[in-house]
């Protein structure tokens, strides 16, 4: 009997399952994540999950982890502060791809430097202002990122700044060149830029992970998924947190067609900070040929096609007070919800709750709460940072007791987004509570926090909502609404309009159309696709979001845990590319991770570097943690007719090397 532990670490739950032979479910279980300390939550969840399948924790055969941890983090724009190093570019060029929105602040360095087209030096490397950036800056970042003009065609630069960082900083570095084989240096940039911020955050993540497994007597190997649902080592996964985004999302599409057998369909997973939607067409999902997107940014990192919304069960509930009809909307950050926070600090938050019920007036703060996230590096923060932190002196307190002015909001909102500090107010999950649909924390708290918000006025003076159900039900309906038009959104990207697909997607034909309108012209619209719903909260929101788009709604046994599934039942996938260029009559350039080397024959050129991405992809699924691997490459080759002549004008390899992941039993299998 082989035994298979997925681990699912969520922005609220950490889940847990174990799978026997790949084939049945012994038992899940469900903890809450505790950010503080992941390795609590994943404990917790595996522990019970193995008292529940009544096995040795010995007898795990494997581990894998898929985490939405490097998603939440870049939706919610937390992270490390780090360095970025940019060689070759302009200094304008910083604001292309969002690299300048994404810095947010941190320290950049744009030197001379780089690369041609061909591979050839453009400018020496600066390396004086490459050590006086480093002098300067070394002991008030994370980690650097590096970015060369043309690295792929030939990374010398990169790795002369990498040999230099490791010189003068023990500061983690990411080079561009190793994150991505594909031209455009800005989201190369960009790329290795959020693998920076992220190589703090996953690293204590999988440390943390394997010794509380060690701990319990689990001495298989773990594994991450990757955001293109196929598995990686720990180890790698260290070096490459930023291939781990969208994994959480990747695994739950490998755990929707495990679970339900679909092949064509929407699968749609909500969690408390994001949802992801992606489409399954014959039971595969497709990589974004542009790269994965998360929130703001497009990275070159290889992943599932998938739609990713700040819209999740702790989504931060806003009152909408322009015009003259009050309501709500939701998201894009989330907060902890009060219902939660009362749970974990009944003693601060339930008192709180009754003094501002007992005010006249709505304030500005009324059921608003922060508590400091201990373990997190506080470097490169400012006074004003520090004062708060000191301020909520290592515990939970109303925000109201923390901000004594409006100068004090932007300093909150720097430490929120760099993993301090945790914010509590009402959410979707808080109106659960009041409905009835979930019972598992305060739910005392919700109802009082819901009051309290329901007092605020609308553009016509109007109270919001007289009771705390009133104003639960208005949450869940916008939740209802939201959600659809995400779903339509996604709908309306495949389906290759022109027009964007959020216009489409809210566009009052299709609103309309939903209502199956008949007046003068009849109008019926809706989803041709049934559509899977996954995440703990799926069978309270999403039966009526399938009622709303007239489709079929799919919410299998598991579905709370299919992210832990999915992390069990991939394969290792590793993909290597590399290119050949024209030089001229008769030379062929092959791009090397080395530097170019130049062939006279083109098929002795591209043979040179289909060999040799063979034998990196078979090296890196071992390392990545495969066995039994198979190796596929692809060669695209693009030649023009000129004057009745074919010309070679350049040619792209890919090569894919996959397997099995390794097993206990495979401990001792040889690597190539």
């Amino acid at each position: 009997m082989t035994l298979l532990l997925g681990v699912d670490t969520g922005g609220t739950y950490t889940d847990a399952v174990l799978i026997r032979d790949e084939k049945d479910v012994l038992a899940t279980a469900k903890s809450l994540t505790t950010r503080h300390d992941l390795a609590i939550g994943v404990g917790a969840a595996v522990q019970s999950v193995i008292d529940a399948a009544g096995v040795q924790a010995s007898d795990i055969h494997m581990a894998a982890l898929s985490t939405t941890l490097a998603t939440n983090a870049l939706v919610e724009g937390q992270g490390g502060r780090v360095g970025l190093i940019y060689i070759g570019f302009r200094e304008a060029d910083l604001e292309t791809h969002g690299l300048a929105d994404a810095l947010k602040g941190d320290p950049v360095c744009v030197l001379t430097g780089g690369h041609g087209h061909s591979g050839s030096e453009g400018e020496p490397l600066d390396e004086a202002g490459l050590l006086a950036f480093l002098e300067t800056y070394s002991d008030s970042v994370s980690g650097f990122a590096v970015a060369s003009r043309f690295a792929t065609r030939n990374p010398a630069h990169e790795l002369r700044a990498m040999a230099m960082i490791a010189e003068q900083s023990r500061r983690p570095v990411s080079a561009s060149h190793q994150l991505s084989a594909k031209l455009g240096g800005p989201r190369r940039a960009l790329t290795a830029l959020l693998n920076a911020r992220l190589i703090g955050m996953i690293d204590g993540l999988i440390g943390r992970t394997e010794g509380q497994l060690k701990d319990m007597g689990v001495v298989a190997p773990l594994m991450v998924v990757r955001g293109d649902g196929a598995l990686m080592s720990a180890t790698e996964a260290r070096r490459r947190p930023i291939e781990t985004i969208l994994s959480g999302p990747a695994a739950s599409l490998v755990g929707a067609r495990w679970l339900t057998g679909v092949q064509d369909a929407l699968v749609s997973d909500i969690g408390g900070t994001t949802t992801d939607v992606a489409l399954l067409r014959g039971g595969r999902p497709a990589l974004d040929p542009e790269g994965a997107r998360v929130g703001p940014y497009r990275t070159m990192v290889e992943a599932v096609q998938m739609r990713t919304f700040g819209l999740g069960g702790d989504s931060e509930v806003h009152l909408v007070a322009q015009g003259l009809l009050g309501g709500v909307t939701l998201g894009p950050r989330r907060l902890v919800p009060v219902s939660l926070i009362a749970q974990d600090a009944p003693d601060v938050v339930l008192p709180a709750l009754e003094q501002q019920l007992l005010q006249t007036l709505p304030g500005e703060y009324d059921a608003r709460f922060a508590r400091p996230v201990p373990g997190i590096g506080t470097e490169g923060i400012g006074e004003r940072e520090r004062v708060l932190l000191d301020r909520l002196d290592g515990r939970v307190q109303p925000l109201s007791a923390v901000l004594r002015n409006r100068l004090e909001q932007g300093a909150l909102k720097r430490l929120v987004s760099r993993g301090l500090v945790q914010v509590a107010g009402v959410t979707p999950s808080d109106a659960a509570h009041v409905l009835g649909l979930v019972s598992v924390w305060n739910t005392d708290a919700a109802h009082m926090a819901l009051k309290l918000f329901g007092r605020r006025r609308d553009g016509a003076g109007n109270m919001l909502a007289k009771t705390s159900e009133d104003l639960a039900q208005i949450i869940i309906d916008q939740m209802t609404r939201q959600t659809g038009l995400k779903l339509l959104e996604t709908a309306f990207a495949e389906e290759g309009v022109e027009l964007p697909p959020a216009e489409l997607a809210q566009h009052p034909l299709m609103q309309m159309g939903l209502q199956n309108h008949t007046n003068v012209i009849r109008i019926q619209a809706g989803l041709a696709l049934p559509v899977v719903a996954l995440g703990a909260s799926a069978g309270s929101y999403y039966p009526a979001v399938g009622a709303l788009l007239g489709t079929e709604m799919r919410v299998p046994e598991h579905a709370g845990v299919a992210n832990a599934i999915g992390a069990v039942v991939g394969r290792v996938v590793v993909r290597k590319q590399g290119s050949v260029t024209s030089e001229g009559e008769g030379r062929f350039r092959v791009h090397f991770e080395t530097g170019p080397q130049d062939f006279a024959a083109r098929d002795a050129a591209l043979d040179a570097l289909e060999s040799e991405l063979r034998e990196q992809a078979t090296q890196a699924a071992y390392a990545a943690g495969a066995v039994d691997v198979e190796v596929t490459p692809t060669r695209k080759i693009e030649e023009a007719v000129i004057e009745s002549r074919t010309v070679f004008i350049q040619a792209e390899i890919s090569v894919e090397a996959s397997g099995r992941p390794r097993l206990t039993a495979d401990q001792s299998a040889t690597k190539l």
